[in-house]
């Protein structure tokens, strides 16, 4: 699928699972969410199967609200909820396989200074992103609404986090990385992606959690906490995944809240609830 047909899909489901989030409880038709969206139920259909791999319906239940909390308050798995909504099942597993390693802390401490990010910015299946890199690998992952203010805020964000690093926008630089992250058949062990990870030692060692969290299942704070050895700090837990750089590819798309609930996301709830979904449809495709 070319890269600015995934783009317009995107804005589709965005629209679709922000109609959803708001009349859930009455779980509405694809008949009535296709007339919300000015669409038809034919044309809604393919946009989701083009996308995802799933049905409108099965796609939209596995990103309701209330069906998330009782699939982990049973201690279910989203893989357990592709089968729910009457998916035939995967005929094999597919994961992200990174090969990670970490800057030195005094790398963080002076803010980045002396390490050279290449950027670029490239469509994706979840919108616009800002793919930023060094010579060793994907340093971030950030998302970006159309527009050059949207541009210029995503990099802003970004930039705030290593201040003095040098930044140069470098498409041919980042463009490769982008192409591999969003596409499944390059989700190799025999050439994992290469990530480098800039945070605090804390930072870090969560992180490094959320990469032992396979596609298709969710984990809390508090079991990353139990994870990393500090039990007690699920909230420096939560602050320390809020400040993930690196989206997607380090998932912490795939924490969720004690009670299941689909909690913030530094790049949109919205675009936590499409990742989830299509990870789901990932499961689903043979």
């Amino acid at each position: 699928m070319p890269a600015s047909a995934g783009l317009c899909d995107y804005d589709t489901v965005r629209r679709t699972i922000e109609f959803i989030s708001t009349e859930y409880r009455h779980q509405p038709s694809l008949a009535a969410i296709a007339g919300a969206l000015g669409s038809d139920e034919e044309a809604l259909s393919a946009v989701f199967k083009r996308w995802s791999g799933l049905t409108p319906k099965a796609f939209l239940q596995a990103v309701t609200i209330d069906h998330a909390r009782r699939l982990l308050g049973e201690g279910a798995t989203l893989f357990d909820a592709a089968f729910e909504v009457g998916m035939s099942g995967p005929s094999r597993l597919h994961d992200l396989f990174v090969k990670h390693e970490a800057l030195s802390p005094g790398a963080y401490k002076a803010k980045g200074e002396g390490i050279a990010l290449s950027y670029g910015f490239h469509p994706t299946p979840f919108g616009l992103s800002l793919v930023i890199a060094t010579e060793r690998g994907l340093a971030g992952l950030a998302f970006a609404e159309p527009g050059v203010a949207g541009e210029a805020e995503a990099l802003d964000d970004m930039r705030r986090r290593w201040p003095k690093a040098s930044f140069r926008r470098d498409q041919d630089a980042t463009a490769p990385l982008a192409a591999r992250i969003f596409e499944p058949s390059n989700w190799r062990a025999d050439r994992p992606l290469r990530v480098v990870m800039i945070g605090t030692d804390f930072e870090i060692r969560v992180w490094e959690a959320l990469l032992d969290i396979p596609v298709g299942e969710a984990s809390t704070y508090s079991t990353v906490a139990e994870r990393i050895g500090a039990p007690k700090a699920a909230r420096a837990v939560g602050a320390a995944v809020g400040r993930n750089p690196i989206s997607f590819v380090v998932p912490c798309h795939r924490v969720v809240g004690k009670s299941g609930a689909l909690t913030g996301y530094h790049w949109g709830i919205t675009r936590k609830r499409a990742m989830l979904g299509w990870e789901c449809g990932l499961l689903a495709r043979d």
